[in-house]
């Protein structure tokens, strides 16, 4: 199967482990305190509503963000329960589990999207206001959206900095880089072992690090149009917070371009800087990790194949 008819496969790091979605399931498995492999898998449903929207360009991006949002809060808090806590002790974790499994079923998703949605209003409106404090300096529209556009990329840069100093986060790191590696190699054809993951890049076109700097560049574009006002200054926030949802909708869109020209000569220069910021969102991997990452793919492939069977079909995600 050549990588043009493959299916198109992405991830999400987690603590001492991995999540992919699949066409079918989402998949986790992690490296649990003993060295056994554990997995956490969800079945892959969507609503016809959900199915229809994820077919509209600008649209299905928000749609696809929401539902990573949604799901990567549940494998993310799976992971965290788990990875630090030995097998012996699973009792534990099973009777808090049962005491707040209604709880966690209505809410993880929920605050996982809640959290995305605050984050990214946070990173769009605090670089606006701190721009405003230097009109004095810059007092016109097109130079007080470049500083904006500016501080944003700067505060992105010391943000993903500051946390990758933390040993626990380096960690996500390089299994974020393990991931990579384990999509690379099936979308290069190569048998998914150690060795040959190894040997693949840790960067991807169609990772979240790149449409996090997509927004910027994007919001920047939308924020010189004429009708897009940068005074007085409470309008100025009413704008950036009703072009939010545009500005994700054509991120994801030039995301989903950049990886469609990636081996376009002259223009997959154009996923570039996504795959430099990479280069601080991403860490090599070590050989256990990517046997964690290996083992996550594979289950996941084994979902879709046992899946097919019966015409079940997916679509695509964010790595």
């Amino acid at each position: 199967m050549s990588e043009k008819t493959k299916p198109a496969y992405g991830g999400q790091a987690v603590m001492e482990g991995v999540m992919f979605a699949g066409q079918t399931s989402y998949v986790t498995a992690i490296r649990r305190k003993d060295e056994s492999i554990e997995y956490f898998e969800l079945e892959r449903k969507e609503s016809k509503i959900e199915k229809r929207l994820k077919k509209i360009p600008f649209i299905r991006g928000l749609v696809a963000l929401v539902q990573a949002s949604a799901n990567g809060t549940k494998h993310l808090n799976f992971s965290s329960e788990r990875y630090d806590v030995h097998p012996k002790d699973d009792e534990t974790i099973k009777k808090e589990e049962d005491s707040s499994k209604l709880a966690m079923a209505l809410g993880v998703g929920a605050v996982g999207v809640l959290s995305f949605l605050f984050g990214k209003l946070i990173f769009t409106l605090t670089p606006a206001l701190v721009a405003e404090l230097f009109r004095f300096a810059i007092p016109g529209k097109t130079g007080q959206v470049l500083l904006e556009g500016l501080i944003k990329f700067i505060f992105l840069l010391a943000y993903i900095y500051l946390i990758s100093l933390t040993p626990m986060i380096k960690r996500v790191f390089e299994y974020h880089g393990a991931e990579h590696k384990v999509i690379n190699a099936y979308e290069n054809g190569k048998e998914l072992t150690i060795e040959n993951v190894q040997n693949q890049s840790r960067l991807h076109y169609r990772c979240g690090s790149s449409f996090i700097l997509f927004t910027v560049f994007v919001g920047i574009l939308f924020y010189l149009l004429p009708f897009v006002a940068t005074e007085p200054m409470w309008w100025r926030m009413v704008n950036r917070i009703l072009l939010l949802p545009f500005v994700i909708g054509v991120s994801f869109e030039v995301l989903q371009l950049t990886n469609k020209v990636r081996n376009v000569p002259g223009l997959k220069v154009l996923g570039y800087p996504g795959l430099w910021l990479q280069l601080l969102t991403t860490k090599e991997p070590k050989d256990d990790q990517v046997d964690v990452a290996i083992h996550s793919f594979k289950k996941v492939l084994e979902n879709d194949k046992n899946a097919s069977k019966n015409g079940i079909q997916g679509s695509k995600v964010i790595s």
